[in-house]
């Protein structure tokens, strides 16, 4: 089993190497979160393939380093999908110029429900109103799954798990265990690595914590519904959505955060595709 992990995560690392030179060309200097205009979905979009929904929430704060909902925006989504079509057969939704198609969503428009996957970026200064909670609420309840990354430390984990308090206040905030099916529906997860943004990494000299003291390691957590089934997902004290957004800006970030980070992400989709 330790070979053939070598051999899949080697494979990975071609693949994503051979494809980021393009990428680069295509994406790199391109603005991104607050400058990158909001691609709302038009109305019946779903087309049977895969498509990220990036959510849009007020903040109530704000937090280092973060930029609330538009935080790794749009990269770290078009990154994903297109790994995704090349590592896996899932089938990704393009347009008619065979790019990628990424949305943002509110969680008051009827579009959420046709969204297979929400994406949520610094989600430890969103704030719900009564009408999104119970959205939300709607969405997760009905098939819906959420990802949440790329926030850091007690009161960013707090703020959200208040906020989820009053989506889901049945359901419980727990660390995902090692036998969990989402840590092997395809890749091997038994660690979930802490990545600090590209940024900080590259000022502090190659540190993940962001928080120092306040972010020792990253926290791995979820929600079930009654059945059991993952409808959240958090990734707390690590910025995964910078192993993806960055893949094409430095050799030895790619190296040492890229593979793993979509290891995880691509168990993730597939996990909330087949739950």
């Amino acid at each position: 089993m330790a070979s053939r992990r070598r051999i899949v995560i080697a494979a990975l690392l071609m693949v994503i190497a051979l494809a980021s030179a393009a990428l680069a060309q295509r994406f790199y200097r391109l603005p991104e979160g607050p400058g990158v205009p909001v691609r709302v979905p038009p109305v019946n979009f779903e087309d049977g393939g895969f498509t990220a929904c990036k959510l849009m929430y007020r903040s109530s704060r704000r937090e280092a380093g973060g930029v609330g909902w538009s935080t790794d925006y749009p990269y770290a989504a078009i990154n994903l999908m297109t790994r995704l079509s090349e590592l896996t057969k899932t089938r990704v939704s393009h347009d008619p110029q065979h790019e990628v198609n990424y949305w943002v969503v509110r969680l008051t428009e009827p579009m959420l429900f046709e969204c297979p996957v929400l994406l949520g970026t610094d989600v430890g200064t969103a704030s719900f109103s009564d009408e999104e909670a119970k959205r939300l609420r709607e969405y997760l309840l009905k098939g819906g799954f959420l990802w949440v990354d790329d926030f850091w430390g007690t009161e960013s984990m707090e703020q959200w798990t208040g906020e989820m308090h009053k989506v889901l206040p049945e359901f419980p905030i727990f660390d995902v265990p090692q036998d969990h099916p989402i840590r092997s529906t395809l890749f091997s997860i038994a660690q979930v690595e802490q990545v600090a943004s590209i940024n900080f990494w590259r000022r502090s000299g190659g540190d993940t914590s962001e928080r120092g003291e306040d972010s020792p390691h990253a926290d791995f957590r979820a929600i079930a519904d009654a059945k059991g089934r993952v409808v959240v997902i958090m990734t707390h004290n690590t910025d995964i959505g910078d192993s993806m957004e960055r893949e094409t800006e430095d050799p030895e970030f790619f190296a040492l955060f890229s593979p793993n980070g979509y290891a995880l992400a691509t168990n993730i989709v597939l996990y909330a595709l087949t739950h």
